[in-house]
């Protein structure tokens, strides 16, 4: 048989082959699910109460990055462990998960009795229909506001709080606890980022210093070609290593809470 003859008579049999097996799979139907939104009337007042509920869960799942950096100590403790990474020169190592995830165990270690507060006094009580959740709110809004006002105090951050008030024309207050929260949260993470930048000074200086003396060195020695950031990488590794560094930072940050 011709190779022509071959490929038509293969052909024909795929044919015949397909159209047997729609013929016997055509009274075949396999059952797929419909899927239906709309807006209808509620049966039962309960059931458009518990759609605004997760309508608000949602809502507040999408925002709690946000609330994460503006309520709580997350942003000094990124800042912090970032700026070592960059002082030890190091680059990408350890990266950026590693970092934001250490900042975020770290800001869950800090912010326990916080949120231990908030789970007592607002989530419990609300749970078990004692309160309604405008209460659930107003306490939840007050204990983060004792933790922010306690920071600025102890880190005499008040200017923060008297600036805002007069740029917005309110004038100044007699204490800090009587501003509102729309003062108190950027009072706060404004105060978050000064800390944190100071601190981030301090951690630079040995690290400049090792800098100083390797580039010194080179020069003496006339190797004018090679970097000096290449040569002291090792000796910060090994200065930080020694002196236990993430243990003496991570100690630090925790106690400046």
């Amino acid at each position: 048989m011709k190779p022509a003859s071959r490929v038509l008579l293969l052909f024909v049999c795929l044919i015949l082959l397909v159209a047997s097996t729609t013929g016997l799979t055509q009274d075949v139907r396999i059952p797929i699910p419909r899927i239906e939104l709309g807006i209808g009337e509620a049966q039962n007042p309960n059931d458009l109460a518990i759609t605004l509920e997760i309508l608000f869960l949602l809502t507040i799942l999408t925002l709690a990055p946000s609330i994460l950096l503006m309520f709580t100590s997350f942003t000094r403790l990124v800042i912090v462990l970032g700026v070592v990474r960059g002082a030890i020169g190091t680059r990408q190592t350890p990266p950026n998960q590693v970092i934001v995830a250490v900042a975020l165990f770290l800001t869950f270690f800090t912010m326990q009795p916080t949120f231990n507060k908030v789970w007592n006094q607002a989530w419990v009580p609300y749970s078990e229909n004692r309160i309604t959740y405008q209460t659930m709110f107003e306490r939840t809004g007050d204990i983060f506001k004792d933790f922010m006002v306690a920071q600025l105090k102890i880190h005499k951050n008040e200017d923060n709080v008297d600036m805002l008030m007069e740029s917005t024309g309110r004038g100044k207050v007699e204490a800090i606890e009587k501003a509102g929260l729309d003062i108190i949260i950027p009072a706060f993470v404004i105060g978050e980022l000064e800390i944190a930048f100071k601190m981030s000074i301090l951690l630079y200086i040995p690290f400049i210093v090792v800098d100083m003396l390797v580039a010194s060195i080179l020069m003496a020695m006339g190797m004018i070609m090679i970097p000096p950031a290449l040569i002291s990488m090792p000796f910060k590794i090994l200065l930080f290593i020694a002196v236990n560094g993430w243990d003496l930072i991570v100690m630090g940050l925790i106690r400046s809470f």
